[in-house]
């Protein structure tokens, strides 16, 4: 028993050579082929592509009340920040970079959630989703110009 598991080891072993040989990898057991862990510290910001700056400014300036965290220097910007407690959210717009209906969603967390609302609606801002009263939280989903979702966010305090 001990020599045929010595020879299927060889066996083995050779045919392992062989494929190393003819791919240039050397066969790598388990063990070894632990990938190292990217190691987060946060997440840096989210982005929506937007196809004109200057009407998406005035969605997120205008109605939402966001300021950008620097200075805009030149109307034929393409990108821009807006810093919202640790997070950023920013806006920038490239042929190569669409918006889409079907992205992502970013929720905002406000102070005054009915304030918030009201302001969308004197806005004229169709609610898509909600208001939704939730056991943890109260949110209402709209569009942005170019279709991207924003979620008009408040956690409950009660939440235990």
């Amino acid at each position: 028993l001990e020599r045929r598991n010595y020879k299927m080891e060889k066996r083995t072993h050779i045919k392992e050579s062989a494929r190393s040989m003819r791919t240039g990898h050397r066969a790598r057991s388990i063990s070894e082929h632990k990938p190292a862990r990217i190691q987060y510290k946060e997440i840096a910001f989210a982005a929506y592509p937007v196809t004109d700056i200057a009407r998406a400014r005035r969605f997120y300036e205008g109605v939402l009340g966001l300021r950008p965290n620097a200075p805009v220097k030149s109307e034929d910007v393409r990108w821009i920040e807006y810093d919202i407690g640790p997070g950023t959210l920013a806006i920038g717009s490239s042929p190569n970079w669409l918006p889409s209906q079907d992205g992502p969603s970013v929720a905002l967390e406000v102070e005054d959630f009915d304030a918030a609302v009201a302001i969308l609606s004197e806005n004229h801002i169709a609610i898509i989703i909600g208001p939704m009263d939730m056991p943890t939280c109260r949110m209402a989903t709209v569009r942005d110009p170019d279709g991207n979702k924003v979620t008009i966010h408040r956690r409950n305090n009660e939440v235990s």
